[in-house]
């Protein structure tokens, strides 16, 4: 709970919402902040406290909480459901600096203005595609000039353009020789339920396919801070109704030791799947050749490590996917409006060729492939074996991959505007 504090103390108030932003904003700004403590020029506000305040979100996963704990870096962290007693009754959460800053680091940006206006507080709003309120907000911190030009002109002085967040993550290229001696693919099948639902059965015998063909390849599944072994064996099981559309199971999940790796998984076909059990670890994730990926933030991380990938939606299971980001996730837990939408999607959306990869939306155009429609396993695995085939082609996702990164120190950036206006 957050407790009294002296007059020269001040509150920072992180607002967001999903593992993905959690994994790739919140963290990397909050350890730069903690950093900034020992800067001079921000020494009388050293004791400034942190706080995490989640919305709602249809893109969560309800493990966002313990995550974020997990940290132990934050003075408090309020769930997503205590949203309204807080707009309700701050106090109920202790007593709160007279000084602070709300910063907008995911979710919906009306929470960010509506906690700042309750608490009295300063706003400040990171915008990766649009600033939404901007006549409410102290400081717009923008992704690039594409969103200050969105704009209206009286409030674009409010602006600052900051660069891609996700640009400074990072990527370390000194790993063991396991990784490196070897021609790796990761699979990341989601980190929401609705997502792997489909994903596992789906990648799973993806993964059947690719070592039957090519036994050489190794693969590795670098498991979302949210996810856990538990839901791979629920997904893989009969309780799962996409299951039985699906020819692999999983035989057994085992710990190994002195590995780069936490657990290996074995298909009944004999298929062996590393599992990386850890936080955010691109130095491992960016020695692959290539990533097989659902749509969502993953597709951001991917592109932010310069991994070429493969996106892929089956929409024989469209369905099912009640996990999309915005509007669509909440829709899709609407049992009626879900099918509306499904077929609305099939029959508009994907047939007009509108982007869903995060790489593509803001390139504009196709940099990686998305394989969106009734798709199968073989499909997939038949692909990723000719691009590793293919060099060229590979080394020409990376080299647009590049193009489209933003320039490094947004973090630090973002930082340093959240101190100063604190300080001033």
């Amino acid at each position: 709970m957050l407790t009294a504090i002296s007059n020269e103390s001040a509150a920072i108030v992180i607002v967001s919402n999903g593992p993905g932003e959690l994994a790739t904003w919140v963290k990397p700004v909050l350890d730069c902040l903690i950093k900034q403590k020992s800067k001079s020029l921000y020494s009388n506000v050293q004791k400034y406290k942190l706080v995490l305040t989640l919305v709602p979100c249809p893109n969560a996963t309800g493990k966002e909480f313990a995550v974020a704990n997990d940290w132990k870096i934050l003075d408090l962290i309020i769930p997503a459901k205590h949203l309204l007693k807080l707009l309700l009754k701050p106090s109920s959460f202790g007593t709160w600096p007279s000084n602070g800053v709300v910063v907008f680091l995911g979710g919906d940006q009306f929470w960010n203005i509506l906690l700042a206006k309750r608490l009295g507080y300063k706003s400040i709003t990171y915008a990766e595609w649009i600033a939404r309120w901007p006549r409410w907000n102290l400081h717009i911190a923008a992704m690039n000039e594409e969103v200050r030009n969105k704009l209206p002109k009286k409030f674009k002085k409010k602006c600052q353009v900051i660069g891609d967040l996700m640009a400074d993550v990072e990527n370390n290229s000194s790993v063991v020789n396991e990784i490196n001696n070897n021609e790796w693919i990761a699979i990341l099948p989601g980190s929401k339920k609705a997502k792997l639902s489909i994903g596992i059965p789906f990648f799973l015998e993806v993964a059947d396919h690719i070592k039957k063909y090519k036994n050489d390849i190794k693969l590795m599944i670098p498991i979302a801070p949210t996810t856990e072994l538990e839901d791979f064996i629920f997904f893989q099981s009969d309780k799962n109704p996409i299951t039985k559309y699906y020819s692999s199971n999983i035989k057994s999940i085992k710990k190994i030791e002195n590995s780069t790796f936490d657990y290996v998984l074995e298909t009944c076909k004999n298929t062996k799947i590393f599992i990386l059990n850890q936080n955010s670890n691109y130095n491992i994730l960016s020695q692959c050749k290539l990533a097989l990926t659902t749509v969502g933030a993953n597709t951001a991380e991917l592109a932010a490590i310069n991994l070429p990938m493969i996106v892929v939606l089956p929409t024989q299971h469209l369905n099912a996917m009640n996990a999309w980001d915005g509007i669509y996730g909440i829709i899709g837990k609407i049992t009626l409006l879900n099918r509306i939408q499904s077929f609305f999607l099939k029959r508009w959306y994907l047939k007009n060729n509108k982007f869903l990869a995060w790489p593509n939306i803001k390139a504009n155009k196709q940099i990686i492939p998305e394989r969106v429609g009734i798709i199968s396993p073989k499909d997939i695995s038949d692909e990723a074996i000719y691009l590793l085939n293919e060099k060229n082609i590979l080394l020409e996702q990376k080299i647009n991959l590049l193009k489209i990164r933003g320039k490094k120190g947004a973090i630090k950036k973002l930082s340093n505007l959240i101190l100063e206006t604190i300080i001033n």
